[in-house]
């Protein structure tokens, strides 16, 4: 059953220029005038709708980012099967310079918890010593080659990836790549690391150096791609042209560099890198380590995306690829932002 906010998003949308009198007549909704006041407030904070006037001249209009932040049930989303999905197939030209470049991912409210978790984070490296925070950065580098490595398939459990990292002890029966992308996982840490500064300015030719790191030894091409490439579980289809993937390259490191939030610069990055799918393979373990380069770059907690589950990370992302929603990674960001802070360092 629609909700009582989806019903309104639904009438601007239908209806746009209307008063908040025209809203509530035109849905005869069981709320009183005021509680409908309040929720256009609130839809106007959560940047899914704008208004343009004043008191009684006042008119509401479905904000450009919209579609991008609206939340979407995701088990709902995916009780239909790929080939029944009304999605966007390609590439959205306008998504980086016509919506992104021009609205704010996070609400003031969000970028204030997430200010507070960062505090929290300084707060607590201030009370370490260089061996003790050494000793956190390594746990976490840990935990991140581990998830990054499992959401791409990768058989190795989190105590076998200890050992090959602290060890260099390979797991028995465990294919050999498994061992390799475990090990170039903790190369591009260590690398970025050592590197703060190499992503800013973040360009195309760091983002490739970084891709070089993750696929060394594992058969994959490097530099961006020259053919179209494929993604499993949906119908989306990805730039195929070399030229148009560096241009779309470019206007992504573009908008992160101009972005005045960290976490939005580390978000738009996790997602746009993901989505642009620059290389023939190795896409969103790039995408997660730049990400996280992005915010050792300026002093933030990275995330090692432990606790995700794999197929849920998958679904944002295709939600992202099919309907250019960022609201489940989103969500998924800040839960794991406040996961490293609680838990590392």
């Amino acid at each position: 059953m629609m909700s009582q906010v989806d019903k309104i998003l639904r009438y601007i949308k239908e209806n746009p220029s209307s008063s908040s009198k025209d809203v509530y007549d035109g849905l005869g909704l069981d709320i009183g005038y005021a509680t409908l006041k309040r929720i256009l407030s609130k839809l106007m904070v959560d940047g899914l709708v704008v208004s343009k006037g004043k008191l009684k001249g006042t008119k509401y209009f479905i904000s450009p980012s919209y579609e991008l932040l609206y939340p979407i049930e995701v088990a709902e989303y995916f009780k239909y099967e790929v080939d029944e999905r009304q999605i966007l197939g390609r590439f959205n030209l306008e998504l980086i310079s016509g919506v992104l470049s021009k609205i704010q991912i996070f609400t003031e409210a969000e970028e204030r918890y997430l200010q507070s978790l960062q505090e929290k984070f300084k707060d607590n490296i201030e009370h370490l010593s260089n061996v003790e925070y050494n000793k956190e950065l390594e746990r976490l580098a840990i935990d991140l080659s581990w998830k990054s490595s499992q959401i791409e398939g990768n058989t190795y459990s989190l105590l076998e990836t200890e050992r090959l990292l602290k060890e260099k002890e390979t797991a028995a029966g465990k294919p050999k790549d498994d061992a390799t992308m475990l090990l170039n996982h903790k190369e591009a840490i260590n690398f970025i690391v050592a590197h703060p500064d190499y992503v800013v300015p973040l360009l195309n030719s760091r983002i490739e150096d970084i891709h070089s790191i993750l696929i060394k030894d594992l058969g994959v091409d490097r530099n961006i791609r020259q053919r179209r490439v494929g993604i499993s579980g949906t119908n989306y289809v990805p730039l195929d042209n070399e030229h148009q993937i560096r241009d779309a390259l470019n206007e992504m490191c573009k908008l992160v560099n101009n972005k005045e939030s960290v976490f939005e610069k580390a978000l738009i990055a996790l997602a746009l890198l993901s989505y642009i799918q620059p290389f023939v393979d190795g896409n969103k373990r790039t995408a997660r380590i730049i990400s996280n380069a992005i915010l050792i770059a300026h002093g933030y907690c990275p995330l090692s995306f432990r606790t995700v589950d794999s197929i849920e990370y998958k679904k944002a992302m295709l939600l992202f690829y099919e309907q250019n929603n960022i609201s489940a990674l989103k969500d998924m960001f800040k839960e794991q932002y406040k996961f490293a802070v609680n838990t590392y360092f």
